[in-house]
């Protein structure tokens, strides 16, 4: 019986990891669970045993990176993050193919919406004026900045090493674009 657990978490693991390159190929309409079934080497009945339907699986696996990223964030017993803090929570490797799928060509807007409200809002430190109108268009600037630049980097296979694409965002955000132009 020590097995069983190991089987079932391997079963719904698989029906992830599927779901995710499916995902990272098409939209998520185009995808059927007997599509997913049978590239697991699954039946859709033992699909149905995991998750009520695709939609459901891709909450699972947005719930599952998000409550991740957040443990990462709070073992890091950080009064308060940055934006660089919550991008070095994203490198882990076992999220990789995840990430690629939500934040790809046929990711939802939602998922992006979701990890910056969820995530970052709460405890993120930036340096912008606390009670000044301007304050929502600079928060959201410099996260959907850095959520783009990271997922250009995923598409690009990591073809920086993680150090110097950490340094590139934060020389953008400090330099702007013109410390890289040449003259």
């Amino acid at each position: 019986m020590k097995k069983q657990p190991e089987i079932t978490e391997k079963t719904r693991q698989n029906f992830i990891d599927v779901f995710c390159e499916l995902y990272s190929q098409k939209p998520i309409e185009k995808i059927s669970v007997q599509e997913i079934a049978k590239k697991s080497g699954y039946n859709r009945s033992t699909f149905y045993q995991y998750f009520t339907d695709i939609y459901e699986l891709l909450d699972s696996v947005e719930n599952d990176l998000l409550n991740y990223i957040k443990e990462e964030l709070a073992n890091k017993k950080l009064a308060a993050y940055t934006v660089q803090d919550a991008l070095h929570c994203l490198e882990n490797q076992e999220y990789l193919s995840v990430l690629k799928a939500l934040l790809g060509d046929y990711g939802s807007i939602h998922f992006i919406e979701r990890l910056k409200r969820e995530m970052i809002l709460d405890r993120l430190d930036l340096n912008v004026p606390h009670n000044d109108s301007l304050k929502p268009y600079l928060i959201e600037f410099q996260i959907s900045t850095s959520l783009s630049l990271l997922r250009l980097w995923l598409q690009r296979e990591k073809d920086l090493p993680p150090e110097e694409f950490h340094r590139l965002v934060d020389n953008l955000y400090t330099a702007g674009v013109t410390a890289y132009s040449q003259n």
